[in-house]
């Protein structure tokens, strides 16, 4: 064959790839990939903060041709883009001045059911320590004990969420959730992040100063825990658990706020110790679940969390948890002398509801799984609440006692 026949053949097979040969007149065009979608020297996953470098694609190959290194950039298609902040038009955060609209949304204002799954283990501990003391709690010390707690959970809640933004202000950008979070989109900087952050922490303490002295020695040590908690997410792969040994120090609040010694009341330590216990395995078990929002971000970003660790079997480890948690309810219950209406409103409805939860969330489908953790808290912790509120109504009105007499005299007749 003529060396003209091959220089024809060869400029049409170029041709039909939709290429030019540098042998005609032309540069090589690449051909399209996924990395044209993204402009020169973009960065895509990783975090300095994380120990490891990001990693930086490039929309051409590398070649030795000059002609290709001075191709002009192809620019990332605009109909992909992610939409921009807007700020809120309805609800309560509409109704705050613009310049305030960032630190509520810092605190997750507008998103209180972090606030009631901080709450509920403080009116736990509450309602079980009250039939307990001698005479008997009346009841306007105990809803006027659980109002303190409520505002102390909101105050340490929207610390610990700033805290938690500080710590990730670098990965948040690269998740699509969190990626207009205050702090994340620059309308918080960081030194006044800092700043809010101290003025919660002592609105913390004059709440907490509210309660009888032995409270501040048992509540002090849980701030070490609100701020680790945000380190745990890049070393291990069970940050939920140190996330639930935060979130359920309330259950042990509870019985110091109405005077209970528990250093020197062994059953009273033990219905502490398994409450707080049983509280912490509902929070890794509605944490585990709200972690599967954001699974594919975090295996991306690096961040770690029981729900990577456990993707292939995560209802096993649900249940595992359920289970955990209803023996430890029923243990604390037991230590203490519960009567049946405990064991049947709380760790009764405790079982039911956390059974229909593990059996019936879609871990695959994001809104199903923000159903379960925003419904889950008040279906439980409701239920627990309830179960324990209809026990001390019933040692305060003296029902036990005159259920008792009642079957004695029955007996004797």
């Amino acid at each position: 064959m003529s060396r003209s026949s091959i220089r024809s053949a060869y400029s049409a097979y170029t041709r039909v790839i939709g290429g030019r040969s540098n042998l005609s007149s032309g540069p090589v065009a690449p051909r399209a990939s996924a990395f044209q979608h993204f402009p020169r020297s973009t960065p895509i996953r990783g975090d300095p903060s994380h120990g490891r470098q990001p990693v930086i694609l490039s929309h051409t190959r590398s070649t030795t041709t000059s002609a290709l290194q001075d191709t002009a950039p192809v620019p990332p298609p605009p109909a992909n883009a992610l939409p921009a902040y807007a700020p809120p038009t309805t609800g309560l955060l509409s109704y705050l001045p613009s310049a305030a609209v960032p630190y509520a949304e810092l605190i997750r204002l507008d998103k209180p059911t972090g606030t009631y799954y901080l709450f509920f283990p403080c009116v736990f501990s509450t309602l079980l320590a009250a039939p307990l003391t001698t005479p008997i709690t009346p009841p306007l010390t105990v809803l006027s004990t659980s109002l303190l707690f409520l505002t102390g959970a909101l105050v340490m809640r929207g610390a610990g969420c700033t805290i938690n933004d500080l710590w990730d202000r670098n990965l948040d950008p690269h998740v699509a959730r969190t990626r207009l979070r205050p702090i994340a989109r620059s309308a918080i900087t960081p030194r006044a992040a800092i700043v809010f952050t101290g003025a919660q922490l002592l609105t913390g303490l004059a709440v907490l100063l509210q309660l009888p002295a032995a409270c501040l020695a048992y509540g002090v040590p849980s701030l070490l825990l609100v701020a680790t908690y945000p380190l745990a997410k890049r070393v291990t792969h069970y940050p939920q658990f140190v996330l639930g040994l935060t979130f359920s120090w309330g259950a042990i609040m509870g019985f110091p706020a109405l005077g209970i010694d528990l250093l020197h009341n062994t059953p009273m330590l033990t219905a502490a110790a398994a409450l707080y216990a049983s509280n912490v395995a509902w929070t890794v078990l509605y944490d585990m679940i709200y972690a599967h929002m954001d699974i594919r971000d975090d295996a991306a970003a690096g961040i770690k969390s029981i729900a990577l660790r456990h993707e292939a079997n995560t209802k096993a480890v649900l249940a595992g948890l359920g289970v955990a948690q209803v023996a430890l309810l029923g243990a604390a219950g037991a230590a203490v002398g519960a009567g049946p209406i405990f064991f049947v409103g709380s760790c009764g409805s405790a079982a039911l509801s956390l059974a229909t939860m593990v059996w019936r969330v879609r871990l695959q489908s994001v809104r199903d799984c923000w159903w379960w953790f925003q419904w889950g808290c008040w279906f439980t912790g409701g239920g627990i609440a309830a179960g324990l509120a209809a026990e001390y109504a019933a040692r305060y009105s003296g029902w036990y006692e005159r259920a008792a007499a009642g079957e004695v005299d029955q007996e004797e007749g």
